[in-house]
């Protein structure tokens, strides 16, 4: 009777183990794939006909930046504070954030979920071949003190869990829809940067390289946390809430996922571009 509960022990315990780790794996695979719908979206005809329109703007906005700063470099050339240097290098500047702006997002938007898939993928792929994760036992759920074993503390981290998953695959789910957005927004500062005003299009640079960030890190520290959760079940489930946080900790150190931080500087930057045209134009027809 004794070889036979070990045997069974054991057996049970690599099944659970096996199926443990296949659902770690497919919820890596999950949110790869999640994050690829998000770049394929680009792929789609009318999803390239809106990023050609902005990117036409971009190029009305840039021409006009250019003709202003060439008109605001010669009034301050007449009062000796001109510089003819900056202003050609702004030109420069202007003209390579318009060519890149609707392609360097997408690509590396591209490359980070490339990287969490093959990340996370390699990660269960080792683990899997060093004999899996370790079993959940009863022996493992004695680590929280005997709280495993509690029916309501089971409920308890079930929804912690479905909580966390549930977050990030919705954060995943409209990252595709804010990298469209930045992109349309980003298209209002092309006026300002050949003037050589950047600061706005510096914010709007480390918004898109925020939501690249956000996309590798959540989906990683999900799948680890996923991964620690057998052996170390409040571990674990630090990990996977902690996922649902990394969008306001990169916005702490200036690379905010959203788009609301910028809304206003993007309406000021349109509403300058619009009075300084007007006033380019009057004063040309006079």
């Amino acid at each position: 009777m004794f070889i036979w509960d070990f045997v069974a022990d054991t057996v049970l315990g690599q099944i659970m183990d096996w199926i443990y780790a296949q659902l770690v794996g497919f919820l890596g695979e999950f949110f790869a794939m999640m994050g690829n719908m998000g770049a394929e979206l680009f792929d789609m005809s009318w999803v390239q006909a809106i990023v050609l329109f902005f990117s036409y703007l971009a190029w009305a906005l840039y021409g006009t930046g250019l003709v202003v700063s060439v008109f605001e470099c010669g009034i301050e050339y007449q009062s000796g504070r001109g510089s003819i240097k900056d202003t050609a290098l702004n030109a420069i500047k202007g003209f390579m954030a318009v060519n890149l702006f609707n392609i360097v997002p997408v690509e590396l938007y591209k490359l980070a979920i490339s990287l969490q898939g093959s990340f996370t993928s390699g990660i269960t792929g080792i683990i899997g071949a060093n004999g899996g994760i370790s079993t959940m036992s009863a022996a493992a759920l004695t680590n929280l003190g005997g709280l495993g074993l509690n029916p309501i503390m089971g409920i308890f981290i079930v929804i912690l869990m479905g909580y966390a998953i549930i977050k990030v695959f919705f954060a995943n789910l409209k990252r595709g829809g804010i990298l469209l957005i930045q992109i349309a927004v980003g298209s209002l500062y092309m006026f300002s940067v050949p003037r050589g005003y950047i600061d706005g299009f510096v914010s709007w640079c480390k918004q898109v390289i925020g939501l690249c960030l956000t996309a590798f890190l959540q989906a990683t520290i999900l799948v680890a946390g996923l991964m620690v959760f057998n052996s170390n079940m409040l571990l674990g489930l630090g990990l996977m809430l902690a996922s649902s946080e990394i969008p306001r900790i990169a916005g702490q150190f200036g690379l905010d996922t959203s788009t609301k931080g910028n809304l206003m500087s993007t309406i000021y930057a349109a509403q300058s571009a619009v009075n300084i045209t007007r006033t380019v134009v009057q004063a040309v027809a006079k």
